[in-house]
């Protein structure tokens, strides 16, 4: 699958009209949550009985019947989605929360499935034919959509976001790509005074954009608390201040996948930590920094990239892998302000460059061991590259909740 994104162009009533539509997704949402939590254990809810539900909305309510009933069973599948995971972390018995369903607050997307939408000739213009009324909006970009016949789209989104409406396309095509083998190996140590450290000693910057922005991010943070509630500066104030971090995350995002291409190109098997970020982020002293490197975001491209060219990208567990000393074997215990490793041996490497070859030895050992060298991405299920905006591939699905489909910057493809 493969997400193309264009900024829609429209007047001020056809943008009212997107709202309308987004807050009638929550809304379809939202109740379809309400049944499956009012409903006795003995009705067994499942999806089926979620989407007949949706029908029952569009009857009972003139302004869900006036959204395309396709749009209102991909609002009713979001519902679903949420349930069915809530479901699986129960009986795999996850640690911790389990995720039960919440209400959605604030709905920032609408989604179509084949039907309420048409494409112009020149492919150029969108026309909603539902009667929300949003009318034939302008897709300013340079993907290429008219190379890919109609019936390759899946499906079609309107997302909001701080800097307007981006109409996104679900084309249902194979990213491979040919690239000639280069015989090379290469295992990464994530850090945070390099955004990573490769078995070949090269200490890739961390280019830190967050903090780089955060002067101005707090500035326009305390504009936002001296205007007055519910006036209009206000509001104006804080699309400002979510366009700060919509610009961080682009960036973000751009390194990541810039990274990860070059990465995969030039290496045929790529060996990287397997982190926890979610738990290392416990860690209030560096939960800042470490969101910050995007190491999830950077592992998902490196993943994806490893498909699209057909090479090998395998994770393995960071255990010792920076206590180990890489000639002997020996485990030389050291502080995390320690970074330089010496052993015994005669051994004295940086830290992070002795990491990141017992990082490419384990690497080697696993494939060795199990036989994972035929796989993509180390035999679990692949992740996919997060885009621009968060979503994540289900079938022919595009959800909200989760992150976002494989979404290349036009310079890549």
């Amino acid at each position: 699958m493969l997400v193309l994104e264009y900024k829609a162009k429209g007047n001020k009533a056809q943008y009212q009209a997107i709202e309308e539509a987004i807050k009638t997704t929550q809304f379809v949402r939202n109740k379809c949550l309400r049944y499956w939590m009012n409903s006795p254990k003995e009705d067994n809810i499942n999806n089926a009985a979620i989407s007949r539900y949706s029908t029952v909305l569009r009857a009972d309510f003139p302004f869900v019947a006036a959204l395309n009933s396709m749009a209102v069973q991909a609002a009713a599948e979001r519902a679903w989605l949420a349930i069915s995971r809530f479901y699986d972390n129960c009986k795999k018995n996850k640690p911790g929360k389990k995720g039960y369903p919440r209400f959605q607050r604030l709905g920032r997307s609408v989604e179509y499935k084949t039907s309420g939408w048409s494409l112009h000739p020149t492919k150029r213009r969108i026309t909603f034919s539902d009667k929300k009324w949003i009318g034939t909006l302008k897709l300013m970009g340079k993907w290429d959509i008219h190379t890919y016949p109609i019936k390759s789209i899946k499906r079609v989104r309107i997302v909001r976001r701080a800097d307007g409406f981006y109409v996104q396309f679900c084309v249902d095509v194979e990213c491979k790509e040919d690239v000639p083998s280069t015989g090379q190996e290469i295992g990464l140590d994530f850090g945070l005074e390099h955004f990573y450290t490769d078995s070949n000693g090269h200490h890739e910057p961390n280019p830190r954009l967050l903090r780089k922005a955060e002067k101005q991010v707090k500035h326009a943070q305390r504009r936002i608390y001296k205007k007055q509630k519910g006036k209009n500066g206000r509001k104006k104030a804080r699309n400002r201040y979510a366009r700060k971090h919509l610009k961080i995350s682009r960036q973000r995002t751009e390194h990541a996948k810039l990274k990860a291409r070059h990465v995969m190109r030039s290496n045929d098997l790529c060996v990287y930590e397997n982190l926890q970020v979610k738990n290392m982020v416990r860690n209030h002293h560096l939960a800042k920094s470490i969101n910050d490197a995007g190491w999830r975001q950077f592992r998902s491209y490196l993943e994806y990239f490893a498909q699209k060219y057909g090479k090998v990208a395998l994770a393995v567990e960071p255990h010792y892998t920076s206590q180990q000393c890489p000639d002997c074997g020996t485990i030389v215990k050291k502080s995390l302000s320690t970074r330089t490793h010496t052993c015994k041996c005669g051994c004295v490497l940086q830290r992070d460059y002795a990491a990141a070859i017992n990082i490419l030895r384990k690497g080697k050992e696993k494939i060795a061991t199990s036989g994972q060298g035929g796989s993509k991405t180390s035999k679990q299920k692949s992740r996919n590259a997060r885009g621009v905006e968060t979503s994540i591939q289900l079938g022919a699905i595009l959800v909200e909740q989760v992150s976002t489909l494989i979404l290349e910057s036009h310079g890549f493809s």
